[in-house]
């Protein structure tokens, strides 16, 4: 399966838009949004059906048995997190300070403090079967955990990330590996996360190219060079297009430079356009509609699909 991931280095830029875009021009039967922090591909990929969902258990927290512990206070003072809190003799656990580190199992002499598993999150996968000659394959033990996998499906994977949690590198990782196990597709799409953190580490990880949306401003070109040098470490294929070229067209031609200057292929301009911005607000498509900004996105799409 060819993946191209699609990134920005910063939030606003259009990321999301662009990959919706770009899903309903390839007719893609196989996409995921790896911004578990935030996903939000889900508004405008037109899904009827509600989803498969799942626990994501990310690392154990610890857990302090009130019956059991003797009061000994050795779990907080080895805290290194300060995680581990004492009212009146009374030990609890601050979750979201907690790192999962087992400290305090290894010092407690009586065995009240203990690593448990802790849901952070909530995994979603969307699957179309309604498609002509389909096969249900339910029974041929390739999917993951026994469930229905059917030939040709339409599959969406995304996840939710609770609020507090960490982990997400980890959480996208799992997103991903849902889509290519429930899918024949050859072909996907994934929305990645804004920034150069873990979960867009982990997006990288695997996929033939990426597209990066630029925006022309300061801390937009900024943030492009960021993503740029990340992607570049993985070997993989980049190409820039800027969204809302027109808002600056200074910077809209440093970015234009800026590929020229490091051989990074550029695919086209996306002009502002509040047609797009009303569509996108009522979870439909910039493809769906006439407008200026769809048609140079299909340029955009048929640019970048030339590189893949």
């Amino acid at each position: 399966m060819k993946q191209l991931l699609i990134l920005s280095g910063k939030g606003g830029t259009g990321k999301t838009t662009v990959a919706s875009a770009f899903i309903r021009l390839s007719a893609a039967r196989a996409y995921a949004d790896c911004d578990v922090d935030a996903p939000n591909l889900h508004l405008v990929a037109g899904w009827e059906t509600p989803p498969e969902t799942a626990d994501y258990f990310g690392l154990g927290k610890a857990k302090i048995d009130g019956d059991m512990c003797i009061g000994c206070d050795l779990c907080r003072q080895h805290c290194r997190f300060g995680a581990i809190d004492e009212n009146d003799g009374e030990y609890t656990v601050n979750s979201f300070a907690c790192e999962g580190c087992g400290v305090c199992e290894h010092v407690c002499p009586a065995g009240a403090a203990a690593i448990v598993p802790s849901v952070d999150g909530e995994l979603r996968l969307f699957v179309d079967d309604e498609i002509d000659g389909a096969v249900d394959c339910a029974t041929c033990g390739e999917a993951d955990g026994g469930a229905d996998f059917v030939a040709d499906a339409k599959v969406f994977s995304t996840a939710q990330l609770k609020m507090g949690s960490g982990n997400s590198g980890l959480l996208v990782t799992e997103v991903k590996k849902r889509m290519k196990e429930r899918s024949t597709a050859d072909f996907s799409i994934i929305d990645g996360s804004p920034g150069i953190g873990c979960p867009v580490i982990a997006s990288l990880s695997g996929v033939d190219m990426v597209l990066i949306v630029a925006e022309p401003s300061v801390s937009g070109i900024s943030d492009m060079e960021r993503i740029i040098h990340t992607a570049a470490r993985f070997g993989t294929t980049i190409a820039v297009c800027i969204n809302k070229y027109d808002t600056n067209l200074e910077k809209t031609e440093e970015i234009e430079w800026y590929c020229r200057e490091h051989g990074l292929p550029f695919v086209g301009r996306i002009p502002f356009d509040p047609r797009a911005v009303k569509a996108t607000n009522s979870g439909v498509s910039i493809i769906d509609i006439d407008c200026v900004s769809g048609a140079a996105t299909k340029e955009v799409y048929e640019r970048t699909m030339a590189l893949l």
